[in-house]
């Protein structure tokens, strides 16, 4: 029975110490293994035995790209404003030896070494760029915690600030500012509209009046060739009615007709002037109309054959039986009616 439980017991012993001793590490992960005390080596991903009691894991390291954070501290402003920031730090372990052994604490390390360095580059600008410097504010910090870290094995890949936060005083200052701001941009925007507003109406109305002076002086010139084409015309019909009216006259009977036309042209005006007014100025010989005629006729004849002939090199002389201009007709008197 003692031997049945000394064997029990030895085979659990035996048990718990392959447990202890065979080892699985998983993808990215690494173990640190001491021997008696020392660095003995660096287990990879995969199965391992361990000499029980002999070999122990010391150290676990991922080698995932890790992210802390930096907890929110007072930063004091190049102007003096007491503003709260804090960050995310990433960070990633190439070599889990010195991870190990070149400092107590990496990750404690490196994020106290994130803050002073972010104390110090905000320290340097002004309150209102410390909101536009983000990116240079990071890049300053990566390359301080990148270098500090090389011993420790760590590399630094990258550092954000998330938040950026002044006094609540300093907050409604801000605010003020950006809405007085905003106000100016929008006055000048405004302005801006109305000065283009004003510039595309007077382009719109010297164009409207160039448009219009255009059509205008189009009009003009129109109603010009127009008025030009009706006078041409008008001077065309009077000179081819003047070419009848001397044809018919040379034609036989037209004499006859030629003064039958001026005696009632003559009585008919001669009648007009008593509807005008009660005084009238008759010739002095009224009974003697056929001798009138026949004197106006006779130039009408003579003007026909002028037209007929080719005009002489000498001037003419005087056709026979025609007074002289201004003695053509018998002198005339006043008579009240």
């Amino acid at each position: 029975m003692d031997a049945t439980i000394v064997i029990a017991v030895a085979v659990i012993f035996i048990m718990i110490v392959l447990a202890n001793s065979a080892r699985v590490v998983p993808q990215k992960t690494v173990y640190i293994v001491e021997r008696l005390g020392k660095y003995y080596a660096t287990l990879e991903a995969g199965f391992h035995i361990l000499i029980p009691f002999i070999d122990k894991v010391a150290y676990r390291h991922t080698l995932k790209e890790q992210v802390m954070d930096v907890p929110p501290q007072q930063c004091i402003t190049k102007d003096n404003i007491s503003v709260e920031v804090d960050g995310i730090l990433y960070i990633q372990i190439m070599d889990p030896v010195k991870a190990s052994y070149g400092v107590t604490n990496y990750e404690f390390a490196s994020t106290q070494l994130a803050q002073t360095t972010m104390r110090s580059e905000i320290g340097k600008i002004e309150l209102d760029r410390t909101f536009e410097e983000r990116e240079k504010i990071n890049m300053e910090i990566v390359n301080a915690v990148d270098k500090a870290a090389t011993p420790w094995g760590i590399k630094v890949t990258r550092h954000e600030i998330k938040n950026i936060t002044p006094p609540d005083s300093i907050k409604g200052a801000m605010e003020k500012q950006m809405r007085a701001e905003r106000e100016k941009r929008a006055i000048i925007a405004e302005s801006e509209g109305e000065k283009q507003a004003k510039i595309n109406r007077a382009e719109g109305d010297k164009q409207q009046n160039i448009a219009l002076s255009e059509g205008e002086k189009q009009k003009r010139l129109n109603e010009a060739d127009g008025r030009a084409g009706e006078i041409e015309r008008v001077a065309f019909a009077t000179a081819k009615g003047l070419r009848e009216i001397a044809t018919a006259i040379n034609e036989k009977g037209g004499a006859d007709a030629v003064n039958l036309r001026i005696a009632e042209a003559y009585l008919g005006e001669f009648g007009k002037l008593a509807k005008i007014n009660n005084t009238m100025i008759i010739p002095g010989n009224l009974g003697d109309t056929a001798g009138m005629v026949a004197a106006i006729s006779k130039v009408f004849t003579h003007a026909s054959q002028r037209a007929a002939e080719p005009a002489p090199a000498a001037a003419p002389a005087a056709l026979p039986g025609v007074k002289p201009a201004g003695q053509q007709y018998p002198p005339l008197r006043p008579q009240q009616g």
